[in-house]
């Protein structure tokens, strides 16, 4: 009998986005396939990374040595801080260069129509692009201009895209939700206001779309005591990602054998 395919979405987050890959490293030591992936935001930087065939001992070792100093190319203000070319070379670099439709595992990226308020999902063409284009923070970075059309962070429409990795015919849809409001009093800049009020917008999103009870399994890391503006705790970060999943395995390991009993 055939198994059932497995779609991971990986959602937004910044920093906190690194747990991704805790996640990703506990389902292969599990031995449970990842067939296709979507990302919004920081999922889709590290999903990205992942479906374009960067092993995972690999991608730690590149998060343990991120520094912000990778993206911050700054401009003066228009229609954002910073220019991001910086960290689009960075993703062209770590996608190998890659188009979406060659990754090795497919993948959808998301990110949002600046004109229409649309949400954009990306699974051809150049991955640095779409992924520059989905981590495009509104007034932190200039939006990603693609075919004549502006888009910024996927997050803003679709934190956590379940429905993208359904659309993509996973039988079995994982869920990993990265991007918690916390009450923080440490604001202290522009930048800062910018983050916790996407954070605060994204979570009542989620609440009205109900997500985590169209996934199969959700999957959230205990990541909210950690900065998603800094990134000075990815180690901490990935370890609440492994612990989370662990947590799950059993979970994803019945609805899979429930999946083969019923056949569908």
């Amino acid at each position: 009998m055939k198994r059932p395919t497995v779609g991971v979405a990986f959602g937004s987050g910044g920093a906190r986005g690194f747990a991704h890959l805790g996640v990703l490293k506990v389902l292969s030591d599990h031995g449970i396939p990842v067939d296709m992936v979507a990302g919004s935001s920081m999922g889709a930087l590290v999903g990205s990374f992942f479906a374009a065939g960067q092993r995972i001992e690999d991608m730690y070792k590149l998060a343990r040595t991120f520094k912000r100093k990778y993206y911050l190319d700054f401009t003066v203000p228009k229609m954002g801080f910073i220019q991001g070319k910086r960290i689009k070379e960075y993703i062209r670099l770590f996608t190998f260069g890659k188009n979406i439709e060659d990754f090795n595992i497919p993948m959808s990226i998301v990110a949002t129509d600046l004109y229409s308020g649309e949400k954009k999902v990306f699974t051809s063409g150049p991955a640095c692009d779409a992924v520059r284009a989905s981590i495009a923070i509104p007034g932190i970075f200039i939006p990603e201009k693609i075919e004549e059309r502006l888009y910024i962070d996927g997050g803003v429409k679709d934190r956590v895209p379940v429905s993208v990795v359904k659309s993509m015919g996973a039988d079995i849809v994982i869920a990993v939700d990265c991007a918690h409001f916390d009450a923080d009093p440490n604001i202290n800049s522009i930048y800062d206001v910018i983050i916790q009020s996407i954070d605060i917008m994204q979570d009542e999103l989620v609440t009205a779309m109900g997500i985590s009870s169209d996934a199969d399994v959700m999957i959230r890391p205990e990541v909210s005591k950690y900065s998603s503006r800094s990134f000075t705790d990815t180690k901490d970060i990935i370890t609440a990602g492994e612990k989370a999943a662990e947590l799950r395995v059993k979970e994803i390991q019945a609805v899979m054998a429930g999946w083969k009993e019923t056949g569908k």
